[in-house]
This record gives C-alpha cells, structure tokens and sequence, in this order.
C-alpha cells in the first residue's frame, strides 16, 4: 500500500473498529455493581465475565496476526461482527445463568480478539510516514474511549430499565459496523503481505523477537494491573467509600478522560522526536507509585489528585505500546507484530482482574482485604517498570523510530 500520502478513510475505520471491540469489553464494569444485585454473580465469576476476553485473546491473537498478515481483512470483518452480534444476543437470553452470560462474552472475546489485532494494523498502514505518530497516539486511545462511551451509556441504559438495552444497542452498532467494513472491503483495508522471494511469508529476526516479546511481558502486567483497576474500581468505590453507583462511574470515568487525552498528546510527543524509550519507562515508573499510593490517600482531593495522576501514566504507557510493532518491524509488517503484543496483553487482562478478586479474598483472612490485594498490584506494576526500564535502554540502543 502506498503511505506517501494518509488514507483517512482507512485509518478511520481502524479506529472506529478498535473503539467498537473495547466498548464491547468496557460495557461490563460499570453495570457490574447493578449486575451483582440483581444476580448475585460470585466475585470471581464475575472477574471471569472480563477475563474471558483476555482468555480468547491468549489462546488465538498470534494466530490471528499470523492469518492476517497473510490472508487480510476480508473475512475477518465479517467474523468480528457475527460473533459480537451473536454474543450479545446470547448475553440477553438467561443471564441470571452465570454459565450462559459467560459463554456469551467468550464469543464476543473471540470476536475482540481479532479485532484487537485487525483494527490498529489498519489504522498503521494507512497512515503516511509523516502522519504515523499520531496514528499510533489515536490507536491507543482504543481502550479509554471504549470506556468513555460505556460510561457515559451507563446512566441511560439503567434508566431504560437495567443492564439490557446496553446490551441491544450494542449489538446494533456491531451491525453498522460490520456493513461499513462490508462496503469498504472493496477499497482492501488491509491488503494480504506480499510473499517474500522464497514463496514464504517474512517471518522476524530473532532481535526483532526478542524485542516484541520484552514488549508483550510487559503489556502483560501492564494490561494485567490496567484491567484490574478498572473492572474492581466503581464495586471499590462503593464497597469502601460508600458512593452510589453514579458517583461510582464518575470516580471511574476521570481517570479514562485523562488518559484518553494523554494517548493522543503522547503520539504528537513521539511526532516531535521524544524518545519512545524514555516515555514507555517513565509512564510505567509511574503506574507504579499510584498503586503504592493507593493506601494512604482517600476520596477527597488527594484522590483525585491521585487518578489524575494514573490517568496521565496509563495515558502514556499504551501509546508507547501499541508503537513497539512499527517502531521495531516497520508498519508493514504490524499484524504479525501486533500478534506477539496482543498475546502479552491479553495474559495479563485475562489474569488481572480474578487475581486482584481473588487477593481480596485471600487477605481478608487477615482482615485485609482490598488493601492487601491493592499492595500486591504494586508489586507486580513495579516489576512492569523494571521491565519498562530495560526495553527502553535496549530501543535507545537499537535507536528504533516509529
């Protein structure tokens, strides 16, 4: 594909794409409070009901970037949409099942787990050179707009009467979605890699290797910590400090606006010449100190303060992420790429949010509870920046450039 010149109805529909599967994903949390009322889902079953996504992730998303970067788009938009349609549809037939409700997302993970994949692979390779950085920056703000949407549906959906016209609404914008992919299929968003001169497909170097699964440990406690706060968060909130669930969602969309700012000014950072190496590190370092924080602020303005605080650092820490695959393959080759990452990823956001409910249960034997299980993410989100740090002294070597 030509990239002299940006492609801004491709890298458009990349981005749309990306913000539609993290909307089906970020719907759930701030529904789980009225969710567990109403049905009384165990805490696990319930961190099971995010996890699922990051399950079907784990188990596909490398197969999914290696059948992308050989075989395009073509069918895999007309799966992303089937199976979230399907999903959600599933979702609206027994919930009271706890079984029934999680094989429904299981289905919608799958479909997730290709669009994962698929859609900042688009949004890349349709961006020029010139405009790529800030693509990227656009790319990562995929979660926290997924996010934002879901947050602010929330209050309409519990007004129309609960959890289930989410649900429905949901499902008809996958249907939008899939006749726009559909339509525009004939433009190739995102065209089969050419063959390398032996007739098989480029495959990394082992540097290259190395590098992109550094990237996917660390996206892997990363997400893991990242998935943890914001499925735990609004239930947090309410158990601790007593808000109502409205107050619950404002307290969890802050964060999420921040961040969602901080994607797309750090892609302008990277445009201007900022080192990746620094900013992945910095930002990690300091998603470290919110958690050992955590302990000894309250809800007032230090609380505040505080997510403010995290909010700019997950901010940075994706955009640089979601950068690793062209900063150290080229965009060409970011499916294949995006692949390795993903798998990273979808570990820790599969592991994350049942290790944190099960941590609250294992320290409230010591009437620990939610602050035993806050201190032990410290643990693992500084290990996530001792990683960051050596990824980052290893790029600077490598001077890898977006």
């Amino acid at each position: 594909m030509n990239t002299e010149r940006t492609n801004w109805t491709g890298v458009a529909f990349g981005l749309s794409l990306a913000a539609f599967v993290a909307l089906q994903h970020y719907r759930l949390p701030p529904l789980l409070p009225a969710m567990l009322d109403e049905y009384g889902y165990g805490r696990v079953l319930a961190g099971g009901l995010m996890s699922v996504y990051a399950l079907a992730g784990l188990l596909l998303s490398m197969a999914a970037g290696r059948w992308l970067h050989r075989h395009g788009a073509r069918a895999a938009i007309l799966a992303v949409g089937l199976l979230f349609i399907a999903g959600n549809l599933l979702g609206l037939v027994a919930p009271a099942q706890g079984w029934l409700m999680l094989a429904s997302r299981a289905i919608e993970g799958i479909g997730f787990t290709i669009g994962a994949v698929m859609a900042p692979a688009i949004a890349i390779v349709h961006a020029s050179a010139r405009h790529r950085p800030l693509v990227i920056g656009m790319n990562a703000a995929w979660i926290p707009t997924g996010q934002l949407v879901a947050s602010a549906l929330t209050p309409v959906s519990l007004a129309l009467g609960g959890w289930q016209p989410m649900w429905i609404f949901v499902a008809i914008l996958a249907l939008g979605l899939l006749a726009w992919g559909r339509l525009g299929d004939r433009n190739a968003w995102l065209a089969p890699e050419p063959a390398v001169a032996d007739g098989r497909h480029a495959t990394f170097a082992r540097g290259e290797l190395i590098l992109l699964w550094l990237g996917g440990a660390l996206f892997m406690l990363w997400g893991g910590q990242y998935a943890a706060l914001f499925t735990w968060m609004p239930t947090y909130l309410v158990e601790i400090y007593g808000f109502p669930d409205v107050g619950a969602v404002a307290g969890y969309s802050l964060p999420v606006a921040i961040l969602l700012a901080f994607n797309v000014l750090t892609g302008l950072f990277l445009r201007w010449g900022l080192s990746l190496a620094w900013l992945i590190a910095g930002s990690c370092i300091a998603q470290a100190a919110f958690w050992w924080l955590i302990p000894v602020v309250g809800p007032g303005i230090d609380g505040v303060l505080l997510l403010v605080f995290y909010g700019i650092g997950a901010g940075v820490a994706p955009t640089c992420l979601f950068g690793l695959p062209t900063a150290i393959v080229g965009a060409r080759r970011t499916a294949g790429a995006f692949g390795i990452i993903m798998t990273g990823r979808n570990v820790g956001v599969f592991l994350g949010p049942i290790a944190f409910a099960q941590a609250t249960i294992w320290f409230a034997r010591w009437n620990g509870g939610w602050e035993g299980a806050i201190l032990a993410f410290a643990v693992v989100t500084t290990l996530a920046a001792l990683i960051a740090v050596v990824l980052g002294l290893r790029l600077r070597h490598r001077k890898a450039t977006l």
